[in-house]
């Protein structure tokens, strides 16, 4: 089991993580910023956890993010 922790108020909204991670995040109509799908926000931080089967998508999310605000850690 894995965990994506996302600082959403950082995010320049480049839709890198979009791109590789579709069925995980969508862009805010609202603001511009990426929204973590099924994200629990905590201070501004959202996390979500995911399975393995996410992992790869969801690390490729991470290596897209131009201002490195998503991590994914094992829990």
């Amino acid at each position: 089991m894995f965990q994506i922790i996302f600082h959403r108020g950082k995010c320049i909204g480049c839709n890198g993580c979009v791109e590789a991670a579709p069925d995980r995040w969508r862009i805010s109509r609202k603001d511009g910023r990426c929204n973590l799908i099924e994200g629990k926000e905590k201070k501004g931080i959202y996390r979500a956890l995911i399975s393995i089967e996410e992992y790869a998508q969801n690390f490729q999310a991470a290596n897209n993010c131009p201002v490195r605000i998503i991590q994914i850690a094992r829990i």
